[in-house]
């Protein structure tokens, strides 16, 4: 086993330990496994030239150098203990070992994993099996598993026979030549990466759409057009104030309708949208510039086979060499040589100066994978690196373009959430076999700034020679608001993943071979009734099966192999019903805490009224005993009357007195019972103290 100090290099040739790109001559290949390691960083090096033909990796071999000591214990051990976790499964225990050899410290993981278990879940789920790491420019087989780009590229390339890197099914020969990136599963990652509280890039810059049924002033055709369409059209309004030959992204400033520019990202249905927004003006031509001041934008739809789409850089060919007599303007056949001249030339300017130019690609480059699924949209700025002229694949000579990203912004096809960093130039083999081959010699005009972290203009932008465009202030439209901020992040997650047909989150999620993704019911529905191959006869002979045609429901490609099997992505099923679950939980938890709150307030409203009526009940006691006393002295008082009155009348009148009395005392006591309920004790206490007194007055009469 290799130590976590000796490393091989990577699939780009770049040494994981010292993260440089050796030499050839630096570069010892294992004879066992074929592995690429980069001779400075080894621990045990060859003795003789001889030893190499014959040399093991330290994977391969027992002659590794000791172990280094591993802070809270060895490396064995620690692998030992990860192999007798009984509570992880397989795939959770390799995912440790693979931690645990490169070094990843508990607080990295932490910090990576971080996000209120969202990006947490993710993080479990969306790993590519191949590099073990987070999904980067993921693509999703017909069999329903993920990969990363690159490692899904390269797995395909070293297999014959194409197959599934997990499952080992086969992988449509389209589908591994012109992989697709999966947008929902990018977005996913991306969203729960801006909600990291560790995430420092400022704010969120997620990707903008803004539908077209948002936008005015179409593109239009006349009554003397002949064909439909906008073959035909007439440009409609330029929404921007910039001049046609802006250089440069396109910022707020410059867009008096939404004062927020043309974002990365920004999609539109065809070129002439594009036009109107200022990103790309020429709207069949693939360049946009002048020979004599430098190229603004271009454009990849896939007019030439030579072009070579790689994301962050791409290789371009120049215009020209084909026939456009007439009306041939689609003419794809090589009939003679580029030369730098008009819009070659204009790339070259920005080539030798420095200058940025803005990128938009088309769905109809069908060889690409960061093509858009549909419409024309805008990647951002890049920069002209190296220019030359060589034989293109029809014999004719072509010229050549190397264009770097160089924006603030992500990429829409990429997980990141920070702008392009500089980058080292990519090796471009063809430049053996060029000519006239350019290069910038001097200071970028567009370069990044390492004090503001951005890239901006070093020198002042080339002024323009031409008037701008009038943007209308008066005439403004309401667009729709960016709602990606409201609601929590797992509720925008779930928003993510929902299905095309019928926008609701997906169950039983489907991935096509185009990377659009359904719900299982839904995609099977659209072609229910529908058979797989169609019977036909003629003049009462049956002819042979022909293979129906079952095109995507959001493209145009053919998915009826597909759909014969249709295999549901687990992974992406998995993220789905955790976050609903996760979701429940934290409404019952927040349900419980209101129905405790609720409680406790009726609990506390139920209180306070019995001591409001314990305080009305001293306050009655308090005010009783004075009339009581008052009672009595009017008590005593008729008392002392009645004896004086006895004296004068006979005995047996004294019974009738005797009711008098206990009438008259009955009477005030219910006049001080209309003093309110509280002074209820106090009458029943003036009730016996009158009886008592009613007794002493009959013995008195008696004696």
């Amino acid at each position: 086993m290799a130590q976590v100090s000796e490393l091989p290099c990577d699939g780009d040739g770049v040494c994981m330990v010292c993260k440089q790109k050796p030499a050839e001559g630096e570069i010892l290949t294992c004879k066992t496994c074929v592995t690429p390691w980069h001779v400075a960083c080894l621990a045990t090096r060859p003795q003789t030239l001889a030893d190499t033909a014959h040399w093991d990796c330290p994977d391969c071999s027992d002659l590794s150098g000791a172990m280094p000591a591993v802070s809270g214990g060895g490396l064995v051990e620690k692998i030992r203990a990860i192999e007798s976790d009984a509570s992880l499964t397989d795939r959770e225990k390799a995912k440790r070992r693979q931690e645990l050899l490169s070094g990843a410290t508990e607080a990295e993981k932490e910090t990576e994993m971080n996000a209120g278990g969202v990006l947490g879940i993710l993080g479990d789920r969306f790993n590519c099996s191949i590099c073990m790491q987070l999904l980067d420019r993921p693509v999703s087989t017909p069999c329903g598993h993920n990969f990363c780009l690159k490692c899904f590229q390269k797995w395909t390339g070293q297999q014959r026979m194409k197959t599934c890197a997990i499952c080992r099914k086969m992988i449509p020969a389209k589908m591994a030549r012109e992989p697709r990136i999966n947008s929902t599963i990018v977005m996913a990652i991306r969203t729960a990466k801006t909600s990291e509280p560790s995430y420092s890039g400022g704010p969120p810059k997620i990707y903008h759409f803004i539908h077209n049924q948002d936008r005015p002033d179409k593109a239009f055709t006349t009554e003397r057009a002949k064909k439909t369409g906008k073959a035909n059209a007439c440009s409609g309004k330029i929404f921007v104030t910039i001049p046609s030959d802006f250089l440069g992204p396109i910022t707020a400033e410059y867009d008096p309708t939404r004062n927020l520019g043309v974002m990365v990202g920004e999609t539109w249905a065809d070129r002439m949208e594009c036009r109107q927004w200022g990103a790309h003006f020429p709207h069949v031509g693939g360049i946009g510039g002048q020979s004599d001041h430098g190229a603004q934008s271009v454009a990849l739809s896939g007019g030439y086979e030579d072009d070579e789409d790689h994301g962050e850089w791409f290789l371009y060919t120049g215009s020209g060499g084909r026939d456009l007599s007439g009306n041939k303007r689609t003419n794809k056949k090589q009939s003679f040589d580029q030369r730098f001249k008009s819009y070659n030339e204009a790339l070259r300017v920005s080539c030798r100066e420095g200058y940025p130019v803005r990128v938009v690609r088309s769905a109809k480059e069908k060889r690409s994978s960061y093509a858009p699924q549909e419409g024309v949209r805008y990647d951002g700025v890049y920069r002209v690196e190296k220019c030359w002229r060589k034989a293109g694949q029809q014999g004719f000579v072509v010229c050549r373009y190397l264009f770097v990203r160089c924006d603030n912004d992500p990429a829409p096809w990429t997980t990141d959430n920070q702008g392009d960093q500089p980058r080292p130039l990519p090796s471009i083999p063809e430049l053996m076999q060029a000519t006239d081959i350019t290069e910038r010699t001097k200071s970028p005009a567009w370069n990044f700034d390492e004090e503001k972290s951005l890239w901006t203009w070093m020198r002042p932008q080339p002024s323009s020679r031409k008037a701008s465009c009038d943007g209308d202030n008066g005439k403004t439209k309401k667009i729709r608001k960016n709602r990606s901020g409201t609601g929590s992040v797992k509720e925008r997650l779930l928003k993510e993943f929902s299905c095309i047909i019928c926008r609701k989150v997906m169950d039983l999620p489907l991935t096509t071979p185009c990377a659009h993704n359904f719900c299982k019911a839904c995609l099977e529905g659209a072609f229910a009734g529908q058979s797989h191959m169609k019977e036909r006869k003629s003049g009462g002979r049956t002819l042979r099966t022909q293979k129906n045609v079952m095109k995507c429901p959001s493209c145009t490609q053919d998915i009826s192999e597909f759909l014969q099997n249709p295999q549901v992505n687990r992974e992406l099923m998995n993220v789905i019903e955790t976050l609903q679950n996760q979701m429940k939980d934290e409404s019952s938890k927040a349900k419980e805490t209101e129905d405790g709150q609720s409680v406790n307030s009726s609990e506390k409203a139920d209180s306070e009224s019995s001591e409001m009526e314990e305080q009305e009940d001293a306050v009655s006691m308090n005010e009783t005993p004075d009339s009581v006393a008052e009672i009595k002295e009017n008590f005593d008082a008729k008392a002392e009357l009645s004896k004086e009155d006895n004296t004068d009348k006979p005995l047996n009148d004294s019974g009738a007195l005797h009711d008098s009395k206990r009438r008259k005392l009955s009477n005030d006591g219910a006049k001080a019972g209309e003093s309110g309920g509280a002074e209820d004790n106090a009458i029943v206490k003036l009730g016996r103290l009158a009886d008592s007194e009613s007794t002493e007055v009959d013995v008195q009469e008696n004696d």
